[in-house]
């Protein structure tokens, strides 16, 4: 049985045995196909795949995984990047789409920066830190409340500025799955983004994190908000035409500026 451990670099040479290739063909785990991944692999520069994270699938360690594909670490150019691997029966036939997306939403400095890719396979900027939800219980102590504003903004003004280009991210009515915070907060995951539906960026994630997400009543505590009310008023205002007058009020009453 595999050991878990902390972190295990494995080369790509050896990612076809046993057990790696469950990871790599998931949830199959057929040779042929993951001979192909390994191949893309090599396209892209990758030599060395790292096994560490917070997820487990089998015991095996992980960055994430979803319901269209893995997320591992691995050295590219001598740096550690995110890997993400496509799923063997994700209902998506390519990450074609999504890579044009996320570069899009790069263009503006949202997003994980894409390095390289490939049918099955994207290579990108690993983003250090946890999901919002255990980030806003874990922050304490003198000036916590001056980094929660900060990386509040961080957060609405890249939704802003995905609102400003038509690209609605599509999953941010749930930010602990697409929301990672550390040093800087960043937007994850543009599988179903689109540019053919109306923006609500700004919307669903000022919903998720002052009205009815989980962590929306300690927030609001944090920051001394009262007026649900008002907040959800702003919100329909912006709505309308999602300016950066209608924006500025949002993050002022919000009591971030």
């Amino acid at each position: 049985m595999l050991q878990q451990a902390e972190s295990l670099l494995v080369p790509i040479e050896d990612l076809a045995k046993k057990p790696w290739r469950a990871i790599l063909a998931y949830p199959r785990g057929d040779l042929r196909t993951c001979k192909g991944r390994i191949k893309e692999f090599k396209s892209l520069g990758i030599k060395q795949v790292e096994f560490s994270g917070n997820v487990t699938i089998g015991n095996i360690q992980v960055l994430g995984k979803g319901c269209t594909s893995i997320v591992v670490k691995a050295m590219l150019n001598g740096k550690r990047i995110a890997l993400k691997i496509r799923r063997t029966d994700s209902n998506r036939p390519s990450v074609v789409r999504e890579v044009e997306l996320q570069k899009l939403a790069n263009k503006t400095g949202v997003g994980p920066k894409v390095f390289a890719s490939s049918r099955n396979v994207v290579a990108m900027e690993l983003l250090d830190g946890t999901d919002i939800l255990q980030w806003v219980k874990n922050l304490k102590g003198k000036g916590s409340t001056t980094v929660l504003r900060s990386r509040i903004i961080e957060i609405l003004q890249q939704c802003f500025l995905l609102d400003s280009i038509g690209l609605d991210h599509g999953e941010l009515s749930n930010l602990r799955k697409h929301v990672i915070v550390g040093d800087k907060a960043g937007i994850l995951d543009f599988e179903t983004a689109s540019l053919g539906r109306r923006v609500s960026n700004v919307t669903a994630t000022a919903q998720y994190l002052f009205i009815g997400g989980p962590a929306a009543s300690a927030i609001r505590r944090r920051l001394g908000l009262t007026d649900v009310s008002g907040i959800i008023a702003v919100l329909r205002d912006y709505k309308k035409g999602r300016s950066k007058k209608s924006f500025h009020r949002i993050l002022t009453k919000l009591k971030l500026l």
